[in-house]
């Protein structure tokens, strides 16, 4: 380790009642220092210089991760995916993103979480290239899975950084709430983004716009971030990381495959195969004197509730957004920018309640705040089970901000209570099941809410004559109708449009039955779970 790196706070070594680290190195990393009574660490200014960078990260990501949905009835229209290919577009940078989280958490401890969160961003920029200039669908899917590479890189270090940056608890639980803003709002910004793009430019653009941010991002990070990371953290085991990673897109792949064409051969070996991959990551964990993924985390009551509710949460919501767009545009003949614009609401609401997050959980509870906003995003969800082809924007835009509300609640707090309910030496374990969790959720919402409606889509009547691609994809109908016969056509649009709003309202009430029961169980599971208001907690 150099003097210039900040000794990590997940070192038992470095952790003292009222301070955490090694208050000089850490006053010189460009004002990363904590604050608050009982810590003699000066606080800088520049640390929330250094969060925004942090901020940009988890944002460019998040949006990253939705701005697809707008961008594939262009993207369908060039490359001309199957329904299956479409899916896998979205849902590969997930998958991939999801197994190697607590890989590439594991070895930012090794080489420290700014360097790694540096290189990823590098990489994200460079794999985001591949994904525009992609010519067909094979290679969008593997530009995608390699874009969930370098995406794995960044996440897991953003809060366990937040972390080491902020030592003040309530000045933590605010930065939390920003980061948490971005995060819920990213994944309603995406479409925004994508409709002002979408309006100028080709469908590539939606990838190439993280160039300049990554480029940002590289630069003034080098300077503002501090480095961290865990000086005695044992070896990187590659056999976990292929363990997990076989696991995790074997056992999602299945369940993808399963709600679409129900028993298949092929789905069940690739289930069995990714059960076997988990059970033997856990077995080695269990066996490893220091294992990538310390599983003892879960045994923390308000640890396992928070990460379970998050993974359920997305899981309930997820597959709606990636479809929600495709019903703005294709469905309801909104161009590109107005549907990115029909999502601001869900985008506000985030933001404001992540800011207010944090207050909130210490003034009433921390149960009241999570419970109340999962259920508020049910509730939402049950909403939406009314739409068909017609329904006006006032009922889509109110749900919408309930969602985001919801959501920017939720997640912020729990986000909290994953880094704070295990002891601070684990941090940078907590923090990568923490991220697993939220894009394992979005993985699996893409593909069994996904899975629903594209199976209720398919089973529409269509007019004699109609090309079979009509049934893969809406956009393969848009494009079939073009080339019937205009009263043939116009028939095969109303009948595949009526289709994929009965999949939507379908899939919403899906997620709301799943956000419901889970804001009724976190009630119960989150009970006596409280914010910490200690500036170093003690160990």
């Amino acid at each position: 380790m150099t003097q210039q790196t900040t000794p990590d706070n997940s070192s038992p070594r470095h952790t003292t009642p009222g301070n955490t680290g090694h208050q000089d190195t850490r006053t010189n990393s460009g004002g990363a220092g904590g604050s608050g009574a009982g810590s003699s660490t000066v606080a800088r200014p520049g640390r929330w210089l250094a969060l925004a960078v942090l901020v940009l990260a988890v944002l460019l990501i998040a949006v990253d991760s939705t701005v697809l949905g707008l961008a594939t009835p262009f993207l369908t229209e060039d490359l001309k995916p199957s329904g299956t290919q479409l899916l896998w577009i979205g849902d590969a940078y997930s998958f991939v993103l999801a197994g190697l989280l607590v890989s590439m958490g594991s070895l930012g401890d090794r080489i420290g979480r700014k360097r790694i969160l540096l290189i990823g961003a590098t990489a994200f920029g460079a794999v985001s290239v591949l994904n525009a200039y992609a010519t067909s669908a094979e290679l969008m899917i593997a530009a995608r899975a390699l874009l969930g590479v370098a995406g794995a890189t960044l996440m897991p270090a953003t809060l366990a950084l937040i972390r080491n940056i902020f030592h003040d608890a309530r000045e933590r639980s605010l930065a939390i709430g920003i980061w948490g803003a971005a995060a819920s709002a990213g994944m309603a910004v995406g479409p925004i983004v994508g409709g002002v793009l979408l309006e100028h430019f080709w469908w590539g653009s939606v990838f190439l716009i993280n160039l300049p941010v990554m480029a940002v991002l590289v630069i003034v990070g080098a300077k503002l971030l501090p480095e961290s990371r865990n000086p005695n953290p044992g070896p990187w085991d590659l056999l976990s990381v292929v363990l997990s990673m076989v696991g995790m897109i074997g056992v999602v792949y299945a369940i993808k495959e399963f709600a679409a064409h129900g028993f298949g051969w092929a789905a069940l070996v690739a289930g069995v195969i990714g059960a076997l991959g988990l059970y033997g990551f856990v077995r080695r964990q269990l066996r490893m004197p220091v294992p990538l993924l310390d599983l003892t985390l879960f045994r923390s009551r308000g640890f396992s509730s928070a990460v379970t509710a998050d993974l359920l949460t997305l899981l309930g919501l997820s597959g709606l957004i990636f479809f929600l767009s495709q019903y703005l545009q294709l469905v309801q003949g909104r161009g590109p920018m107005e549907a990115g614009l029909a999502e601001l609401p869900a985008a506000v609401g985030s933001v404001v309640a992540g800011l207010l997050a944090g207050r909130a959980a210490r003034r009433f509870s921390v149960r009241a705040v999570v419970a109340g906003g999962l259920a508020a995003i049910g509730l939402a969800l049950a909403a939406l089970t009314t739409v068909s082809a017609t329904t006006g924007y006032p009922l889509l835009g109110a749900a919408l901000l309930l969602v985001g509300a919801g959501a920017g609640f939720s997640f912020t707090v729990t986000a909290d209570v994953i880094l704070t309910a295990v002891p601070q030496e684990q941090a940078g374990a907590a923090s990568a099941v923490s991220e697993t969790a939220y894009e394992l959720g979005a993985a699996l919402g893409i593909a069994l809410l996904g899975s629903i409606v594209t199976g209720i889509y398919r089973n529409f009547p269509s007019p004699a004559g109609t090309p079979a691609g009509a049934h893969e994809s809406l956009g393969g109908a848009v494009e079939a109708a073009a080339q019937l016969p205009p009263e043939a056509g116009a028939a095969l649009l109303d009948a595949a449009r009526q289709s994929f709003a009965s999949g939507v309202a379908t899939a919403a009430g899906v997620g709301a039955v799943v956000l419901l029961t889970t804001a009724v169980a976190t009630w119960f599971l989150l009970r006596g779970q409280t914010l910490s208001d200690d500036t170093a907690p003690e160990h």
